[in-house]
């Protein structure tokens, strides 16, 4: 089958071939995506993909992004050539919601009163969860019945499971991930860089405090001090710290977790997210050759 698409849209470093086949088929109207980064550019700013994203930057119309911290990467660093739309992911908060989990802690043996802090994403490098697991090591001293789940697959299992340490559960991939939520008492993550994390925003969705290394698009969806705690990359006393803040202070992780709802029921929806796209694509699709020079 021959398809004819109206828009092609391209998405992070593997999509740079993209955009050259959608060249090469004449395609012109494609949009790319940059949603965030790999441990093999941790910080965006390898020398060579600046360079080809800028070039190939003239066979894009449009570019989206999930944040503004990487629409000023891709403005200011990378300096495209085309506009910049940043669109904030959206989230299901009718399967995102806060909710008892009993279920879970039972069949993890987890008893009702412990604190339980948890973790949902790959495997990776830049995820950082060694720093992590210090962290919660330090907060077993003073929380000795606390549990950290830990939720996920990857190239990195095999090494961070002999690091977990005590109370920490490796669940491996899971598709009961709301549930799991609901079991939790605060969300954590010890990202070396995120764009826009789409678990902090199910986390919070949840009715969760959130706990998150203060990097990307983190502090555009943690408020500080109002739905969660935001402290600095590979800090271990500072990510103890404020784990030890929401355990003993369960008034503070309510108070922040119900703040956090509401602010992803306000901003953060999955019609406003749809919208975004369908407008850049309605608007490129109908823009020809005149404007861009093809």
């Amino acid at each position: 089958m021959n398809l004819r698409p109206d828009v092609v849209h391209t998405r992070n470093w593997p999509g740079m071939d993209g955009i050259i086949a959608a060249r090469l088929a004449g395609i012109r109207n494609v949009v790319h995506g940059e949603h965030g980064w790999g441990m093999d550019d941790p910080d965006g700013r390898s020398p060579k993909r600046m360079r080809i994203r800028r070039l190939l930057s003239r066979w894009v119309r449009e570019y989206t992004c999930v944040s503004r911290a990487i629409e000023r990467w891709l403005e200011e660093e990378v300096r495209v050539r085309r506009p910049v739309n940043q669109i904030y992911n959206g989230v299901d908060t009718e399967v995102y919601r806060p909710g008892p989990g009993h279920g879970i802690r039972s069949e993890l043996g987890i008893p009702p009163d412990a604190f339980v802090a948890g973790i949902v994403g790959r495997l990776d490098p830049i995820k950082d969860h060694p720093t992590l697991f210090r962290a919660f090591s330090l907060l077993r001293e003073k929380v000795p019945s606390a549990r950290l789940l830990v939720v996920g697959d990857g190239p990195e299992r095999a090494r961070l499971e002999s690091l977990g340490g005590e109370g920490a559960l490796f669940l491996g991939d899971r598709t009961d991930v709301p549930e799991i939520l609901r079991t939790l008492d605060v969300f954590v993550l010890s990202s070396r860089n995120e764009g826009i994390s789409n678990t902090v925003l199910e986390a919070m969705a949840a009715g969760l405090p959130v706990v998150a290394t203060r990097v990307g698009g983190n502090p555009e969806l943690v408020a500080e001090g109002e739905t969660g705690t935001l402290v600095p990359p590979g800090d271990t006393e500072a990510l103890c710290q404020a784990l030890a803040g929401y355990a003993l202070h369960p008034d503070r992780a309510r108070s922040h977790g119900r703040a956090g709802r509401n602010l992803v029921e306000a901003r953060f929806s999955i019609p406003a997210m749809v919208a975004g796209y369908e407008g850049v694509w309605e608007r490129v699709a109908g823009g020809g050759r005149g404007q861009w020079g093809f």
